[in-house]
């Protein structure tokens, strides 16, 4: 699959779920490839804003889309990365906030 391919399965899905992607292409872009890369590596698509450990179910939770996804956007307009947002984040009807790290510590890779 190339990152063109995986863009327009997201967008439709994003869509589907009253979301959108991230308006700026080039940014959006780089995180397919991200995914992909990481889909390579370790067989699943685990966010790549993220460090993974190599464990699908370790990783479960930042598999995107990640679990935390739903409520970054209700609070903040759009996921951890910034691939997903609300169509507001996307109009700048709403300030653009850096969302925090809702991942619990416990479940955090360090590098």
């Amino acid at each position: 699959m190339t990152p063109e391919q995986l863009y327009d399965i997201l967008s439709k899905y994003a869509q589907s779920q009253g979301i959108r992607l991230n308006k700026d292409r080039e940014f959006v872009m780089g995180i397919m490839r991200g995914l992909l890369t990481n889909e390579q590596r370790y067989g699943y698509r685990t966010c790549p804003c993220r460090l993974s450990w190599a464990d699908k179910a370790k990783d479960k939770d930042i598999t995107c889309p990640c679990v935390y996804r739903d409520p970054d956007i209700k609070e903040f307009g759009s996921c951890y990365c910034e691939l997903y947002v609300s169509v507001e984040w996307n109009e700048g009807a709403i300030e653009h906030k850096q969302v925090p790290e809702r991942r619990p510590k416990e479940l955090r890779r360090m590098a």
